[in-house]
C-alpha cells in the first residue's frame, strides 16, 4: 500500500481538473495577445478564469495577477513594497517561508532596508502588542506574516492583523499558499494589501498561481517585458494552468465545509492514536481546529538513535511524509521553522499533512508502519 501525506508540499491533481486542462492544450494554443480567432480564445479562456477566481474572493477580477505560483507571488509582493511603495522596513518572523524570509534577506542587503522579525511563543504565535509597539514609529512599513504556517500549521489571527496595520498605515502582505482553497476569504472586508496563491496546493497544477493586489495599493510593472496581466507581469500567459487553477478552486470551495471536516477528523484522529502509541508524543504549533490549519500535523516522535532514518524508512515502506517544508529538501541543516520555536531537534520530527482524498484506512496504515519501525528500532 501506498500513502501520501505531503500533502503540504503538494497535492494530486484533481481528475476533473486535467480533463479541463487537456482541451485548453489541445485546441487553444493561440497566443492570447494575438487579436486574431486563435488569440482571442485563448484571451477569453483566461479572463473567464479570473472572473470565477475573484468571485471566490469577492473582489475585482484586476486585482488577480497571475504569476508561476506562491514564491513568485510573494518575491513580487516584497520587492513592490520596497522598490515603488516607499517601505524601509520589513516586520516579519523567522518562522515564514524562504519565498518571504530570503526575499527581505535580499531585500535588506540590497536595498539596505530594515528587517526586524517578531518573537514567537513555543507554538509559533506572534504578540500582536509587540506588532502595535513597532509600528507606532512613523517609518514606512510592509507587514508580511503567512496565515498558516506551512510545517506547524499554526493560524495567524489575519483579520486582527489586518486591522493592525491599517490602523498604523503600514502596508500588508500574507503568504496565503497553504490556506487558499481551505479556507474561505471575502476581500471586500479584509482590507489586506497582498495575499498569494498556488494552484498545487489545492488539487491544481504546478507553475500556476496569482499574486492579489489590493486596488488602493498602486503599483507599477512587477516583471517587465510585455502588457499582460494588466501590465503587471509580463509574458505569454500559461492558459491551461490558468484554466486548471480556476476549475481547481471552483472544486476546492463546492462543498469546503464537508472537505473541512472531513480531513480535520482524520488529522484528530491521528492525533488520538498517536498518544495511545507512545504516550510521551508532542505536537508542534496549535493543534485545535480554531487555532490550527487542519491540512497539517508536526510531530515530536520518541528520541531514537536511528531518527535520521525514520523519514526514509517509512518511505521504504510506502508512507510519504516530510520532516518540514519541502522547499528545502535535501539541504543538511534542519527546519528554521522548528529553530525558530526552539523545539527540541534531538527527536525525530514528522510533518504528516492530509487532502480532501486522504482516507482513514491510509492512516491506520501509516500508524502501523510507524509503529512497527520503533518495535524494530529502525
Amino acid at each position: 500500500m501506498n500513502v501520501y501525506l505531503d500533502n503540504a508540499a503538494t497535492t494530486p491533481v484533481a481528475p476533473e481538473v486535467v480533463e479541463a486542462m487537456i482541451p485548453v492544450l489541445y485546441e487553444h494554443f493561440g497566443n492570447p495577445s494575438s487579436t486574431h480567432a486563435f488569440g482571442r480564445q485563448a484571451k477569453a479562456l483566461i479572463e473567464n478564469s479570473r472572473r470565477q477566481i475573484a468571485q471566490h474572493f469577492n473582489c475585482a477580477p484586476s486585482e488577480i495577477i497571475f504569476t508561476s505560483g506562491g514564491t513568485e507571488a510573494d518575491n513580487m509582493a516584497l520587492h513592490a513594497a520596497v522598490t515603488q511603495l516607499g517601505v524601509k522596513r520589513i516586520i516579519t518572523s523567522a518562522i515564514e517561508h524562504h519565498a518571504v524570509g530570503h526575499t527581505a534577506e535580499a531585500l535588506q542587503h540590497h536595498q539596505n532596508i530594515e528587517v526586524i522579525n517578531l518573537r514567537l511563543d513555543a507554538k509559533g504565535n506572534i504578540n500582536l502588542e509587540e506588532l502595535r509597539a513597532l509600528l507606532q514609529d512613523a517609518t514606512p512599513t510592509m507587514v508580511s506574516l503567512m496565515h498558516a504556517n506551512n510545517e506547524i500549521a499554526t493560524l495567524l489571527p489575519l483579520a486582527e492583523v489586518t486591522q493592525i496595520c491599517r490602523n498604523y498605515g503600514a502596508y500588508f502582505h500574507s503568504d496565503t499558499v497553504q490556506t487558499i482553497g481551505h479556507y474561505t476569504f471575502d476581500l471586500a472586508t479584509l482590507d489586506i494589501d497582498f495575499i498569494t496563491c498556488a494552484a498545487h496546493k489545492f488539487h491544481g497544477p504546478k507553475g500556476i498561481g496569482f499574486l492579489y493586489v489590493n486596488k488602493k495599493t498602486r503599483v507599477n510593472p512587477l516583471i517587465h517585458g510585455g502588457s499582460q496581466e494588466r501590465g503587471l507581469r509580463g509574458g505569454t500567459e500559461n492558459i491551461a494552468g490558468i484554466v486548471g487553477l480556476a476549475k481547481a478552486m471552483e472544486l476546492a470551495y463546492t462543498n469546503l465545509e464537508a472537505h473541512q471536516l472531513h480531513v480535520w477528523g482524520l488529522k484528530n484522529y491521528m492525533m488520538e492514536r498517536l498518544q495511545v502509541i507512545f504516550p510521551e508524543v508532542a505536537f508542534h504549533g496549535e493543534t485545535s481546529y480554531e487555532k490550527a490549519l487542519y491540512t497539517v500535523l508536526n510531530v515530536s516522535l520518541p528520541a531514537t538513535a536511528k531518527a535520521g532514518l525514520l523519514l526514509f524508512t517509512l518511505d521504504l515502506k510506502g508512507v510519504a511524509v516530510s520532516g518540514g517544508s519541502a522547499c528545502t529538501s535535501g539541504a543538511a541543516k534542519g527546519s528554521h521553522v522548528l529553530e525558530g520555536i526552539a523545539a527540541d531537534m534531538s527527536r525525530p520530527n514528522a510533518r504528516f499533512s492530509f487532502s480532501r482524498y486522504t482516507t482513514k484506512a491510509e492512516i491506520d496504515y501509516a500508524l502501523q508502519q510507524l509503529e512497527e519501525v520503533y518495535q524494530k528500532n529502525l
